[in-house]
């Protein structure tokens, strides 16, 4: 069994893991994410980000705030409320740290109207395999200088190195938010109503099970947000209500299963419900979840491929044969430089780097 740390500071951080030598270490929040990436082929000690807490600052005037990485993402979310402003990303699970969004490549339903978590990161500061501090970007949104690390880090799952600090950009908290919800019989002509309605939704999201009709939400915020509700209405049919759907904000599948991620263009979104599995996502962006039996996952891949889109295994019980991974060899020299002795979170990224 792997031993467990709690560094209280970036430099008791940086300094275990000059100590480590050789050990397989890897990296943990609140562990809302430990069954997602492939469960690593060794493991000595899980290094955990819990005590590295808090806002660092919020200059509201700019709207940047930094934060340091075991920060609970519904924490940081109170702290900027109380001056009219968010991180506009929305997690499935309140308690998820900051770093572990990042480090998974987290980012909800609002992803349509404010991009995702690697466009919100405007600096990183991470702790290498051999102890090293570095930081990238800063405080200032046009900042571009140094080596962009916090787009290498998000999506990384700990195999690079240890986040320990995050600036972000900010938004303002909108003054109304209004969701209308209805099932639909034909959603790839509702959306395509929706689109040309130019109602600048917040989010567009759709819910599949298989046999069953599917059911779209459509999220409306600030000015006419009212307005814009009732055509929404009009377009979603008489069974549309204002009401934010239970399933919003969630994954399909269930603890133990196989979740997928599948993304493909907006109008090949409809055409997914016939593959026969439970599928969750931004009807807005086409990137959508799916809940799949083992024996159907060869058929989600072929569909997203059709498709001209791209699937990938997130989480699952049981090691899945992967398709041939773009720019794997990239991404194994990327890992070489940062960790060349290969034992951060080895083995959990894609293609088991």
């Amino acid at each position: 069994m792997a031993d467990l740390v709690t560094p209280e500071t970036e430099n008791e951080a940086a300094s275990l893991l000059a100590q480590t030598g050789s050990a397989a270490v890897a990296f943990k929040g609140a562990g809302t994410k430990a069954d997602w990436g492939r469960p690593p082929n060794r493991l000595d000690l899980i290094v955990r980000t819990t005590k590295l807490t808090g806002v660092i600052d919020h200059a509201a005037g700019d709207m940047v705030a930094v934060v340091r990485a075991g920060t609970p993402l519904a924490q940081l979310q109170q702290v900027l409320a109380a001056n009219g402003q968010q991180l506009a990303i929305d997690s499935p699970a309140a308690e998820a740290t900051v770093g572990g969004v990042v480090a998974a490549n987290v980012s909800g339903p609002r992803r349509l109207a404010y991009g995702t978590i690697r466009d919100l990161l405007i600096g990183v500061t991470i702790v290498r395999a051999d102890g090293v501090i570095a930081r990238a970007g800063g405080r200032v949104v046009k900042n571009v200088a140094g080596y962009d690390l916090g787009k290498l880090f998000t999506g990384s799952f700990g195999t690079l190195g240890l986040i320990t600090e995050c600036v972000f950009r900010l938004h303002p908290l909108p003054g109304t938010s209004i969701t209308v919800t209805a099932p639909v019989d034909d959603p790839a002509q509702v959306l395509t109503a929706i689109r040309h309605a130019q109602l600048t939704p917040s989010a567009v999201e759709i819910d599949m099970p298989s046999g069953v009709p599917a059911t779209l939400a459509i999220l409306l915020e600030g000015g006419a947000a009212a307005a814009r509700a009732e055509v929404a209405a009009r377009l979603l049919g008489p069974d549309a209500v204002q009401a934010v759907p239970p399933w919003w904000n969630s994954y399909p599948w269930t603890a133990g299963g196989i979740g997928m991620k599948v993304c493909v263009p907006l109008s090949a979104v409809p055409a997914l419900s016939t593959v026969g599995v439970h599928l969750r996502g931004s009807a807005g962006t086409g990137v959508l979840y799916a809940s799949v039996p083992p024996e159907r996952v060869a058929q989600v891949r072929d569909a997203a491929r059709k498709a001209g889109g791209h699937s990938t295994v997130i989480t699952s019980p049981q090691l899945i044969d992967e398709d041939p991974v773009p720019g794997i060899n990239i991404m194994r020299r990327i890992k070489n430089q940062f960790d060349p002795s290969g034992r951060l979170a080895p083995g959990t990224f894609v293609a088991g780097i």
